[in-house]
């Protein structure tokens, strides 16, 4: 029996130690790794000694060059058409400064580029020149040594550029210039000293305030025929604008009032604006308009409750979008409308058109305004 128990358990310990040998896990094999390679470095080349470093690139785009040209003096930056020898242009090359101008040129075109400085050095011999755009750059300050080169200079186009103060020691017979859509905000004493000569004046569109404009500032324009201040901030008309203009622009500023007696003496103004203003009533006098030479007058976008009353011989008037409700043709009528004068053809206003629209009216158009107005050709209410 003993026999039998002890060969039963050599049997299960037999049994036991072949379940823990079946157990044992079996080596791995190594796994072989591709070889890594080592990058390769790249180094800049370094510059020779005396060679500055390499710069990022500007967002100027390079400058344009032509075609030889058979003028010798003819910069590459520009084009001189054999047919207007005395012409240099030189526009949308991408220019930073202005090119060695040749002795020839009487009309220079440098718009549409880069230019932020205008020095005195290309223009050394360019002492013929009549004509200079230079309109839509970047220019910041004129030199004041550029002006003494160029002593026959007519016109100066300036306009969409960067300037911050009308230019000092302009030629004095200049008979235009543009300053428009610049940063202008200071008029230097004396700019516009004894320059009888110029025409036009064109500096809409900038930061000029009353306090910029002086008692004299216009005072030597004696034959100026057009003065542009629109877009500016303006509250007050200006003073010392000569009495011989004939177009006055003073629309988007902030004018709430016009003095009485402004427009005095002005023998030849034909054309006046201060569309967007502040003008109510109580800032326009009963008969500041009463002048005879006076054909268009444009006073859009204000506060105007009433029509104001105007010379005989306008022939068009903007009124539209202001605060008007009723429109009263007695009223505004220079005559008696049951009188005999309204017999002669020559004493009919001369009112052709009347823009009304965007107020408080509606139509139809009062009789007596038919029967005052008979040259009336367009009424927009």
């Amino acid at each position: 029996m003993k026999a039998g128990v002890g060969l039963v358990s050599a049997l299960a310990l037999f049994l036991l130690m072949g379940a823990v040998f079946t157990q044992r896990t079996r080596p791995k094999k190594p796994i072989k790794r591709p070889q890594t390679t080592k990058r390769p470095t790249f180094r800049l080349p370094t510059p020779p000694p005396g060679q500055p470093e390499p710069q990022e690139p500007t967002d100027f785009p390079p400058p344009i060059l032509g075609p030889p040209s058979s003028f010798p003096d003819c910069p590459r930056e520009c084009f001189c058409p054999p047919s207007i020898p005395n012409a240099l242009y030189c526009e949308n090359r991408n220019l930073r400064e202005v090119p060695l101008i040749p002795s020839r040129t009487h009309y220079l075109y440098l718009t549409n580029n880069y230019i932020s400085k205008v020095t005195a050095e290309p223009f050394r011999n360019a002492s013929e020149l009549r004509w200079v755009t230079l309109a839509n750059n970047r220019i910041q300050r004129f030199d004041k040594q550029v002006f003494e080169k160029l002593p026959r200079l007519l016109y100066l186009y300036a306009d969409r550029n960067q300037l911050k103060e009308v230019p000092d020691d302009l030629p004095v017979g200049l008979e235009q210039l543009c300053l428009s859509r610049n940063q202008i905000s200071k008029i230097p004493s004396g700019a516009f000293d004894k320059m009888e000569h110029l025409t036009l004046l064109d500096l809409h569109h900038n930061k000029l305030s009353d306090s910029d404009l002086g008692m004299n500032t216009f005072k030597d324009l004696k034959n100026l025929m057009q003065l542009n201040l629109a877009h500016n901030i303006l509250r007050k008309m200006p003073s010392s604008v000569p009495t011989g203009i004939s177009q006055l622009f003073l629309d988007k500023n902030s004018i709430d009032d016009i003095p009485r007696d402004y427009f005095q003496g002005f023998t030849n103004l034909a054309f006046v604006r201060l569309n967007y203003n502040q003008l109510s009533d109580k800032g326009v006098p009963k008969a500041v308009f009463n002048v005879s030479s006076l054909l268009d007058l444009q006073m859009s976008h204000n506060q105007l409750s009433s029509v104001p009353l105007f010379n005989p011989h306008l022939e068009q008037l903007h009124l539209d979008h202001n605060s008007i409700e009723s429109i009263n043709g007695t009223q505004l009528c220079p005559f008696n409308l049951q009188s005999d004068s309204f017999s002669d053809d020559a004493l009919i206003p001369r009112l052709r058109y009347l823009r009304l629209d965007g107020n408080h009216l509606s139509p139809p158009v009062p009789i007596d305004v038919i029967m005052c107005f008979r040259h009336l050709h367009s009424i927009v209410i």
